[in-house]
């Protein structure tokens, strides 16, 4: 498979601008951190579910292999190796790798970072039985091309986990007029709302490229709280779903 199927070179240079920020909770990816308990909360059920793993053991996640793709600083990478798994974190965008590198030596985990695609490991072979496909498939040039290459990447049983922003005007004024413009949480620019998937979308675009999808929870945020949680009802904004191969 050529690589630059659905790789946008313009999206990886802007998370590339962006690199040395990833660690730091109160920088650029402040939206990230503050989103991270509420995505692993998902993840690690989603993964016991399927999985039949308790997660009240140590290393729960111990024999799994797992890819995080589009893996940034390694912000949901570090906390699976820490549950057991065998992490692969792979990004488009050079600079992240190093930096993903350095803090996990610095952690003292042992992942397997690399600079490459969902496409070029699909071409090698590469099976694992957990891809994490997190906040990527709205900043691809093919999101059907690439939904496709992470099933090629998923072993018959896998299960992959995906999340995105809805596209509609709640969505537009959350994610670009409020994050963007109003906080000053992200850099303008970061989000193209065009590109931006409703989850009948997404659901849609996940059968045809092979998988079963199984379920979605929106993300929340609380601004009393200051805090995100998950919701059943309400995908208006950050959504996540769980799909597997059969």
């Amino acid at each position: 498979m050529d690589q630059q199927t659905t790789v946008d070179p313009a999206e990886v240079a802007k998370f590339e601008a962006m690199a040395a920020e990833w660690w730091n909770p109160n920088g650029k990816f402040k939206p990230l951190h503050m989103l991270n308990p509420c995505r692993l909360d998902y993840i690690t059920t989603q993964i016991a579910a399927e999985f039949d793993r308790d997660l009240s053991q140590p290393l729960p996640f111990k024999g799994l292999r797992l890819l995080d793709i589009g893996c940034g600083g390694g912000l949901l990478s570090e906390p699976m190796a820490r549950l057991g798994a065998d992490v692969v974190g792979a990004d488009a965008a050079p600079r992240n790798i190093p930096v993903a590198q350095l803090h996990a030596q610095q952690s003292g985990l042992d992942i397997d970072y690399r600079h490459t695609t969902a496409e070029d490991m699909a071409a090698a072979g590469e099976v694992f039985d957990i891809v994490l496909n997190m906040e990527v498939v709205e900043h691809v040039a093919d999101p059907l091309a690439y939904l496709t290459a992470c099933q090629h990447l998923l072993r018959p049983g896998g299960l992959m986990i995906c999340s995105t922003l809805n596209r509609n005007a709640k969505s537009f004024m959350m994610a670009i007029v409020g994050a963007e413009h109003v906080m000053r949480w992200l850099p303008k620019g970061t989000h193209d709302w065009k590109k931006f998937i409703t989850p009948d979308e997404l659901y849609d675009l996940i059968r045809k490229a092979g998988l079963d999808p199984v379920d979605r929870k929106g993300m929340v945020f609380n601004p009393i709280a200051w805090s995100w949680s998950l919701s059943s009802r309400d995908l208006s904004v950050n959504y996540v779903t769980a799909s597997v191969k059969r």
